[in-house]
């Protein structure tokens, strides 16, 4: 499994309760694009319509070596999900406010690219200083601990 990237800004504004992994509706243009790298997916995020999920907002940089039929680069893109896992996800939307955020895009051992959304629920802004206190306090503790051995 090899990461294109990832969407740290997600991890820092959300609290992720379920993963998927969800396939995507690419062009060829795109995916070559997408396997060099240039793609953003740091303010996307994914929408549920009419029993298919969508990625909007994701910029994926237009192939410079294709012909001028190029892709668009924040175009909809259809998410390939099972109907299964589209239910749940259906369900928890409508018991709770939660958001559906993609958290990274990766390439599997096929050559298939595959994203990796989350239902998230949005973190206050204290919930923010206390995540990044927490972080602050167990990297100092790494380091004591390091230097005193």
């Amino acid at each position: 499994m090899k990461i294109i990237t990832n969407n740290k800004k997600a991890y820092h504004d959300y609290f992720i309760l379920d993963k998927f992994e969800a396939g995507i509706s690419l062009t060829g243009s795109e995916v070559k694009s997408i396997k060099n790298g240039h793609i953003n997916i740091k303010d996307s995020y994914c929408k549920v319509k009419n029993r298919e999920a969508y990625l909007n907002n994701a910029n994926i940089t237009p192939y410079g070596n294709s012909s001028i039929f190029n892709h668009e680069p924040l175009r909809q893109r259809k998410l390939l999900l099972h109907k299964e896992e589209l239910r749940k996800i259906q369900e928890k939307l409508k018991k709770e406010k939660l958001t559906i955020i993609p958290l990274k895009i990766y390439i599997t051992e096929k050559g298939l690219i595959k994203l990796e959304i989350g239902l998230a629920k949005g973190k206050k802004q204290y919930d923010k200083r206390e995540t990044l206190a927490k972080k602050d306090f167990e990297r100092k503790m790494k380091r004591t601990i390091k230097y005193d051995i």
